[in-house]
C-alpha cells in the first residue's frame, strides 16, 4: 500500500463524495478511471514568464473550460486541489470527489472558484489521488497539473516506485515552469539526479507522459492527449 496516502483522512470525504455520486456511464469508451491533482498553490496566481503575462490560473481555467467537457463525456473523471486551505502551507489538499460521470461542471466550477494560496505538496496530493483510485478497485490514470517542484518534502521519485508497482499510469503536465526542467534539491532516498525534473520522474517511472505547456492551446492539448480518449482526438 502507498505510504503516501492517508487513508483515513481519505475515507470519510471519499464515504461522503461516494454517497452522492451518479452512476457511471455504461457507454464510456475509456475504460479507466481518472484522477486530476490540480495546482492551487500560492504561485499559480502568479504572471507567467514575465509581467506582461496575465496569472497563471487565469489562464489554467480557460484551458479547462474549452478541454474537460468534451473529455468528461466518455470518461469518469475525480479532482484533488492542493495549495489553499492550510496554515502551514502543506496540508491545504483538498479531495473534491472521486471519479464520477459527467464531472465537467463540478470541475470547472471548483476550478473557477479556487483562489491560489499555499506550497506545493504535489507528492502527497498524487498519493491521495492513488489511494482514492484504489479504494475504489483502481487501478487508474492521474493526471498532475503543476507550475512548480515539490516544496513540501514529499519525495516523488520514491511515490512513483509505488505508483508502478500497483499499476498507476501519471501523466504531468507542467504548466508554463521556468526553464527546461523543475529544479529541486536532493531529497532522502532519492536516486534520480539533481538536472532532472522532479514531476517527469512521476511520469518516467508510471509509463505516463510529461507534457510541457506554456500558453492556453498547448494547456489544452497537453489535457486532451493526458486524459482524453483517442477516439476524440
Amino acid at each position: 500500500m502507498l505510504r503516501f496516502v492517508q487513508a483515513r483522512a481519505i475515507a470519510p470525504a471519499l464515504a461522503l463524495c461516494l454517497a452522492v455520486l451518479p452512476a457511471r456511464a455504461q457507454d464510456a469508451t475509456c475504460t479507466e478511471d481518472a484522477m486530476i491533482v490540480f495546482d492551487g498553490s500560492g504561485s499559480m496566481a502568479e504572471m507567467g514568464f514575465n509581467l506582461m503575462d496575465e496569472p497563471r490560473i487565469f489562464e489554467a481555467r480557460r484551458a479547462m473550460t474549452k478541454a474537460i467537457p468534451d473529455i468528461a463525456q466518455h470518461r469518469a473523471l475525480g479532482l484533488i486541489i492542493y495549495g489553499p486551505g492550510s496554515a502551514d502551507g502543506c496540508t491545504g489538499i483538498d479531495l473534491r470527489f472521486p471519479p464520477m460521470a459527467d464531472a465537467a461542471p463540478a470541475i470547472l466550477s471548483a476550478v473557477d472558484a479556487l483562489q491560489p494560496a499555499g506550497s506545493t505538496p504535489l507528492t502527497q496530493a498524487v498519493g491521495n489521488a492513488a489511494g482514492v483510485l484504489l479504494a475504489q478497485g483502481g487501478p487508474g490514470t492521474i493526471v498532475l497539473i503543476t507550475d512548480g517542484k515539490e516544496t513540501c518534502g514529499g519525495a516523488p521519485c520514491r511515490l512513483a516506485a509505488e505508483l508502478a508497482a500497483e499499476d498507476m499510469t501519471l501523466h504531468v503536465i507542467g504548466f508554463k515552469v521556468r526553464g527546461d526542467f523543475f529544479a529541486w534539491d536532493q531529497q532522502a532516498g532519492e536516486d534520480y539526479r539533481q538536472s532532472e525534473a522532479v514531476s517527469r520522474c512521476l511520469a518516467d517511472r508510471t509509463g505516463g507522459l510529461y507534457v510541457s505547456a506554456a500558453t492556453v492551446g498547448e494547456l489544452v492539448a497537453a489535457l486532451r492527449s493526458t486524459l482524453g480518449c483517442q477516439i476524440l482526438f
